[in-house]
């Protein structure tokens, strides 16, 4: 595919889309979620992988949380990765990812994923050129692979904040009290690296598509929310799924 340029891509929402009926339409689609989710469920067949990657402060965990926080947590699970273990390390760079792969009837989160392995690892200069591309044909066989061998539905959200709004949220992260928790001294080391991010992440849209990614406008948080829960009730609609009944 032709290469995505996030600098070409708007970070706001549209103009001429009213905010509270957005929100308003986003709390309808949550209802729908909640039936849909039964449904994957209870049916069995299918699962579904949400990957959810972004610069700091692009809004990762809100959306989650807002997103899935009303789903049935038996059947909706997040996790987050972190750096990795000396165990990890002793392993291929997508042993620990496969371990936490969704199973049939489960919604999966990823808050950053296996990307970060050629992301981070990249802009750091901790693997090489050659090694990324080798780990970006490793990744679509990965996804290849639970696509096509358990029904995994796979959807690749890039969180598309700005470098001012992210600025903004990282300095809020200093001085309002409920969010200082969240202050890690890294981050602002790491926003410094933003035109590295950008070539890492773009390469990443153009090396791993098959699949395809969403880049989603992150500068308004009832915007993402929409989009994001959009995308997820339109992909369990389409799997046409029914309760399984009891044999005659």
């Amino acid at each position: 595919m032709s290469k995505i340029k996030l600098s070409a891509i708007s970070t706001t929402a549209p103009k001429k889309l009213d905010k509270e009926k957005t929100k308003a339409a986003t709390q309808d689609i949550l209802q729908e979620l909640d039936e849909l989710q039964n449904l994957l469920y209870a049916q069995h067949k299918h699962c579904v992988l949400m990957v959810v990657q972004g610069m700091d402060a692009s809004g990762k965990d809100g959306v989650i949380k807002n997103v899935t926080g009303t789903l049935n947590p038996q059947g909706c699970t997040v996790y987050s990765f972190k750096g990795p273990t000396q165990a990890e390390l002793d392993h291929d760079f997508l042993w620990r990812v496969h371990n936490q792969a969704p199973g049939k009837g489960m919604i999966q989160v990823f808050n950053r994923s296996h990307y970060e392995d050629i992301l981070i690892q990249r802009v750091h200069k901790w693997i090489d050129d050659k090694t990324a591309r080798k780990r970006m044909a490793a990744i679509n066989d990965f996804e290849k692979l639970l696509t096509e061998h358990n029904n995994t539905h796979i959807l690749k959200f890039y969180l598309h904040v700005s470098r001012e709004a992210q600025q903004q949220r990282l300095t809020e992260r200093t001085e309002d009290p409920r969010k200082m928790w969240k202050y890690n001294e890294n981050d602002l080391a790491e926003a410094k690296l933003w035109d590295q991010y950008m070539d890492a992440y773009e390469d990443a849209f153009k090396y791993c598509n098959d699949v395809p990614w969403i880049i989603v406008p992150a500068d308004h948080n009832w915007y993402k929310e929409y989009i994001v829960a959009l995308t997820l009730r339109d992909t369990l609609k389409s799997l046409n799924m029914k309760y399984p009944r009891l044999k005659k």
